[in-house]
């Protein structure tokens, strides 16, 4: 018998798995360190953001879809030839869509089907009619 180490012990210049650096550990497998995420250094404006996070992804969702009001105040404007409202505030629901707004002011001015009718938003744009009122409520604040 020989008092060499077996094969799998003896030092070898090329890297084995052995001798590679260590894998990163997944977050499951700490080894009894107790931390629940690592200690990442943050600047002081992403402090001050993630401090104002919600920590439940449902509470997070659940508030991600809600609109601050239920009802939008749209006022109409008439521009050029159009003619005037004699009601020109009205209140709709956040949830509905461009198109019910469009549909209110062709049957308030009474509009033929062929008559074409521009809405903008902010003398600005003219969201397409599947825009919910909400999100277009948001954006013009």
């Amino acid at each position: 018998m020989s008092d060499n180490p077996p094969p799998e012990w003896v030092p070898s210049s090329s890297p084995s798995p052995s001798n590679a650096s260590p894998m990163p550990l997944a977050d499951n497998e700490g080894a009894g360190s107790g931390a629940t995420s690592p200690n990442l250094p943050l600047t002081m404006s992403a402090s001050v953001v993630l401090a104002d996070l919600p920590r439940d992804a449902s509470a997070a969702l659940a508030t991600a879809g809600a609109f601050k009001a239920d009802k939008v105040v749209v006022r109409f404007k008439p521009v050029g030839s159009a003619p005037s409202l004699a009601q020109d505030v009205c209140k709709i629901s956040a949830t509905r869509r461009f198109e019910e707004v469009v549909r209110y002011l062709r049957k308030k001015l009474r509009c033929k089907e062929t008559d074409s009718v521009f809405l903008y938003v902010n003398s600005a744009f003219a969201p397409s009619l599947d825009e919910v009122v909400g999100n277009l409520h948001q954006v013009s604040l």
